[in-house]
């Protein structure tokens, strides 16, 4: 995770998977909830942003919890509709293994 503060950018980081995919381009973001992670995108043609990664709504919300832990704040509160048992606890392990931490950030993968 690169941490530093460009505009409401607080942090860039890389998930990798336990089949060994990397997937770069992650944002941490404050937002005027809090922090969230914002999922790789580009620009189309229609000059609007489309993410090039899509994950289901829980996995998201994984991905989150940890981007939030790891950059060292108090987790949020779930969004609605995430109350009760439907939320899953705070963890850095997915299905009960260790998410694998990728390689870090530099200068040079951030676009701008």
């Amino acid at each position: 995770m690169n941490k530093g503060n460009w505009g409401k950018i607080r942090a860039f980081f890389d998930l990798q998977t336990e089949d060994g995919f990397i997937m770069k381009g992650f944002k941490l973001v404050e937002g005027i909830n809090g922090l969230f992670v914002g999922f790789p995108s580009q620009k189309g043609s229609d000059e609007e942003y489309h993410d090039t990664v899509w994950a289901e709504r829980d996995i998201k919300e994984k991905v989150n919890q940890l981007a939030i832990k790891t950059y060292g704040q108090d987790i949020v509160a779930p969004p609605p509709g995430f109350e009760g048992d439907d939320f899953p606890p705070p963890s850095p392990e997915i299905d009960g293994s260790p998410v694998p931490v990728a390689e870090p950030f530099s200068d040079d993968d951030i676009p701008f």
